[in-house]
């Protein structure tokens, strides 16, 4: 069962609570122990600038990984290391004080940081869609009316899966406090489920994809049912980066892109490699992004300002972000590239990279 207080989403609540208290917050579980750790060290070690990126073990994050081994099997400028954090708020903390150059961060966090004043910028996507509403395999439910009085679990307020639920709940009629919301570590969504601590969740893959696989769960909704062209999270760098270093960021974000696109037409090799960096099942992660072809997709990563705008409206409408943000403030589209091609991926050199392993866990005092 759920552990501690629920959470009811609500704009009062939200008044309340900051971002930088939301940065430390915890709800339904303890979380994870934090791990960060540069994944790979590979064969190519030639390049006279290295960049860390952070990212989650999330599809959504694909790209970074891509990036990295691209960057480290063949001859590029810059060599990027793909940092993998466990969590968002040990992420923001980082980039916070400098210790990150570069991040993969949802984009109403990302707006919520750059109206705290956290000189960042948004320099391009990296996905679209990929977020589904996930029901018990039990449930009759057909839509939103279906799920009233029930437990939902988001990632975060701060999340666009939050604000997506949000719309679909607008859209069929209803309100928030027609549900009990509550905030759960992604990785534990599956298990709550399964254990019916909670009646449905909304997340980024491979947990959707984990819950059907597992017998779990089933999708209610797909994001690009709801919100066309459905946009999680972005790749944001520090001004400094941009001031100092602009070949750096245009040599990041023409790997993310043209990762993408490599990521696009080599599906089954992409969830390989992404395993390999996520900790995660092959199997998995070859589900995911091959049932359907489409659930999650890594072409049109230049976002719009109307799209960027119709975010920021929802996170006001919400009481998330306070004010709007200029469009030139909150990002940098000229390092995008018009000429996207992807990389020349060697699958064989996967095995002659050396994995660290993972921390081992600190016992429980």
């Amino acid at each position: 069962m759920l552990k501690s207080k629920s959470f009811k989403i609500t704009v009062a609540v939200v008044a309340v609570v900051g971002f930088i208290s939301f940065a430390r917050y915890r709800t339904v579980h303890k979380p994870a122990d934090h791990t960060e750790e540069d994944v790979h060290t590979g064969t190519n070690t030639g390049q006279g600038q290295t960049l860390e990126v952070a990212f989650l073990p999330v599809t959504c994050h694909l790209t970074c990984p891509v990036t990295d081994f691209a960057s480290k099997t063949s001859v590029t400028g810059t060599r990027f290391d793909a940092l993998r954090f466990g969590e968002f708020p040990s992420m923001v903390e980082a980039l916070k004080s400098s210790r990150l150059m570069a991040a993969f961060l949802t984009v109403p966090l990302a707006i919520k940081m750059r109206e705290q004043g956290v000189p960042i910028k948004m320099v391009c996507l990296g996905h679209r869609d990929g977020s589904q509403l996930v029901i018990a395999k039990d449930n009759p439910a057909k839509d939103m009316h279906g799920l009233v009085g029930k437990r939902i679990a988001i990632p975060s307020p701060f999340s666009n899966e939050n604000f997506f639920l949000n719309k679909m709940i607008r859209d069929q009629g209803l309100k928030a406090s027609d549900f009990d919301m509550v905030v759960l570590p992604p990785p534990e969504m599956v298990s709550a489920m399964a254990s019916k601590a909670i009646d449905a969740f909304i997340v980024a893959e491979p947990f959707c994809s984990k819950a059907e696989l597992d017998g779990v769960g089933r999708v209610l909704y797909y994001a690009k049912q709801i919100w066309p062209n459905y946009i999680s999270c972005c790749l944001v760098v520090r001004e400094e980066l941009i001031r100092d270093k602009k070949k750096v960021v245009e040599d990041l974000v023409r790997g993310i892109v043209d990762s993408g696109e490599w990521a696009e037409t080599h599906r089954k090799d992409a969830a390989t490699l992404a395993a390999t960096y996520f900790r995660q099942d092959p199997k998995l992660l070859n589900y995911v992004l091959t049932q359907p072809a489409d659930r999650v997709t890594y072409r049109n990563l230049n976002p719009t300002d109307d799209e960027m705008q119709k975010i920021m409206d929802m996170g006001m409408s919400l009481g998330f972000i306070k004010k709007s943000i200029p469009m030139n403030e909150l990002m940098d589209r000229s390092f995008i590239p018009t000429n996207i091609v992807a990389p020349n991926i060697d699958m064989a050199k996967l095995g002659d990279m050396k994995i660290p392993e993972m921390p081992a866990k600190k016992p429980a005092k």
